[in-house]
């Protein structure tokens, strides 16, 4: 089944920052879901970052935010404690919530930068990628989530 605008978003159980997650428990509410390619770079920092400092406005449209990345759990704490981060984390090292979503890069290693804006009810409403600057993620999910 594709993951894209229309299907549910496939579920999963992870490790992240906040401990166990499970996306499915997050039903009635609103998930920006955003794959990154590796922590502390400067890219994925400066989109981190603006997820952060954004992140209050996302909660109130009662949504949350998660962040993947293929880190594992130690490399993703020292992360979201330099960069202040609220919300999850979720470490992915094995990749199979990457290869869920179908976000795998080219090199086979990481994600590609990619979020996904999944409704109450578990559905993708919207898939952002290809914008010219990492943090323009947090600003057009935003966006898009006080459209609908």
């Amino acid at each position: 089944m594709p993951v894209d605008t229309g299907f549910p978003a496939p579920d999963f159980e992870a490790e992240s920052t906040k401990g166990k997650i499970k996306l499915s428990s997050l039903r009635g509410k609103r998930v920006v879901l955003y794959f990154y390619p590796k922590a502390f770079t400067p890219g994925c920092s400066r989109e981190t970052q603006r997820f952060s400092e954004m992140y209050e406005k996302f909660r109130e449209l009662n949504a949350e935010v998660i962040g993947v990345s293929a880190d594992k759990l130690p490399t993703q704490e020292k992360f979201a404690q330099k960069y202040n981060v609220s919300f999850p984390l979720v470490a992915d090292p094995e990749l199979n919530i990457i290869r869920a979503y179908g976000v795998l890069c080219e090199s086979g290693k990481s994600a590609s930068r990619v979020t996904f804006i999944i409704d109450e009810n578990g559905v993708i409403k919207a898939v952002i990628k290809g914008l010219k600057k990492p943090e323009e993620h947090a600003d057009k999910a935003l966006n898009l989530l006080t459209a609908f």
